[in-house]
């Protein structure tokens, strides 16, 4: 699995973050997603999809 993420589009609603803490962390300036790991480990797959799901504005995408 890759993680990409379109941080221009970012709405920072912080689901990603609080789904998948691991992978995903907010700016502390204007609370934009920041991407932690672009492959993480199989045991952060199914949180990563779920995060996926959750984001708002459709800016995370998975890379098989």
């Amino acid at each position: 699995m890759k993680i990409l993420i379109d941080r221009d589009k970012c709405v920072c609603a912080g689901q990603c973050a609080q789904i998948a803490p691991v992978v995903f962390s907010q700016d502390e300036r204007d609370g934009v997603v920041i991407l932690l790991n672009e492959t993480p480990p199989a045991e952060e797959h199914a949180a990563v999809r779920v995060a996926v799901g959750m984001c708002p504005a459709g800016v995370i995408t998975i890379e098989a």
